[in-house]
């Protein structure tokens, strides 16, 4: 019977092109709506996850506070000794950072380009997770005398060197010195915050605080967790240890901040996993209004055929037989336009690996429809065919066959 009835809905959709194929066009429109807002907000998340992690690998970020209240001194800045205290007195560290920066006009080449000037030691690297395309890093030895070197990110090989491959010997000016280029970064691109990633020319910590900033500031610890490190113990160790490193008495609040950056992350993926969720429940609302066109056809359909659903009574037909048969019809032809959605959706999501790095600050992503969103948006279109084409195909059922029999 269920053969008979998915022939007989085939027949009837062939036979009425137009009407059906406006039919099936609002679902095709909600099941690839749904796909690709689904989608493109898993690739929004995957975007903004791996913009956190860019920043470094489990890493925290101590910077100074603020001070309120009238005539309060701003807070005192760390010194590089902070960053020796905690790799040596704290555990489940993999590296520590101290970091000061500076902006300034770097020339080189006959070309200048305003830029950030950070310094830093080795350990910076680890923390941020950077790697070298070419050269090397700092050696102790120029870490500790603050020599006139430095290590520059890809953006500024560009922009000063244009497409020389090579260089390394290079001069570097950096405000009133000028600097020997020993490596330069792989690019990273933007960051989480839209800032370019590889604008950054990084030299010894001494090196800045004697020759660009003429102080021992230094505005951020940088610190990298161990995998394997609980990260709360280690968080609730440093504020202790920076308390007492800065001479905080019980009563005194903190005058630092630490920023977890995978917290910041789980914050911000949630962020956009609540948009995927309002954004695919809005575009839901066109399955609805499919589905209301489905039943409003159907309506039309038992209409037409009422003769026919007369005469079929007369010879024997159940009601149940004829409401199988619109019920199968409905849902077929829900089933056809969810078909046809999901391929939509699909060229429609491949198509947005181009579009949606306009929208996350550049990076790049791969985005699929999942299976879930796939099967979700398909059994809701088939649901809702099945759903609003039960009415019809209860009131085809219920006719009288004599009352359809005199129908005109």
């Amino acid at each position: 019977m269920l053969k008979e009835s998915l022939r007989m809905s085939w027949q009837n959709i062939r036979g009425n092109k137009m009407r059906s194929f406006l039919t099936i066009l609002g679902i095709v429109i909600g099941v690839s709506a749904v796909i690709t807002m689904v989608t493109l907000g898993n690739g929004a998340t995957l975007a903004v996850q791996q913009q956190i992690q860019g920043l470094g690998t489990n890493l925290l970020q101590i910077r100074g506070g603020q001070r309120l209240g009238p005539g309060a001194a701003p807070a005192p800045a760390f010194k590089d000794t902070d960053a020796e205290a905690i790799a040596q007195q704290i555990g489940g560290i993999a590296a520590v950072a101290p970091e000061a920066r500076a902006s300034t006009t770097l020339v080189a080449d006959g070309r200048n380009w305003s830029s950030s000037v950070i310094g830093s030691s080795n350990e910076w690297l680890k923390t941020g997770n950077w790697k070298l395309a070419q050269g090397r890093e700092f050696s102790p030895e120029e870490e500790r005398a603050g020599a006139s070197v430095c290590i520059i990110g890809a953006t500024l090989h560009r922009e000063l060197f244009g497409s020389s491959p090579d260089v390394l010997g290079q001069q570097l000016r950096v405000k009133a010195f000028s600097c020997n280029v020993i490596g330069v970064l792989d690019s990273k691109g933007q960051g989480a915050f839209g800032n370019d990633q590889d604008d950054m020319v990084l030299i010894p910590l001494k090196t800045l605080q004697r020759r660009v900033t003429g102080n021992n500031r230094v505005n951020t610890l940088l610190v990298s967790m161990a995998e394997d490190s609980d990260p709360e113990r280690v968080k609730s160790s440093l504020r202790d240890l920076l308390r007492e490193l800065r001479k905080l008495s019980p009563t005194d609040e903190d005058n630092f901040n630490v920023l977890d950056t995978k917290q910041l992350a789980d914050t911000m993926a949630g962020t956009t996993k609540v948009m995927t969720t309002l954004l695919g429940a809005v575009a839901a609302v066109s399955l609805l209004v499919g589905g209301i066109g489905i039943m409003n056809i159907m309506l039309v359909s038992v209409t037409e055929r009422t003769r026919e659903i007369g005469i079929r009574k007369a010879l024997g037909a159940k009601e149940r037989t004829i409401l199988s048969q619109f019920v199968v019809e409905a849902a077929t032809t829900s089933a056809l336009g969810g078909a046809l959605g999901i391929a939509l959706g699909y060229i429609v999501s491949m198509g947005a690996n181009k579009v949606l790095p306009m929208f996350t600050s550049g990076t790049t992503v791969t985005v699929s429809p999942s299976f879930n969103s796939i099967a979700v948006a398909f059994g809701i279109s088939v649901g809702i065919g099945v759903l609003f084409g039960y009415l019809p195909a209860k009131r085809a059922a219920r006719l009288n066959p004599i009352e359809a029999l005199r129908y005109d």
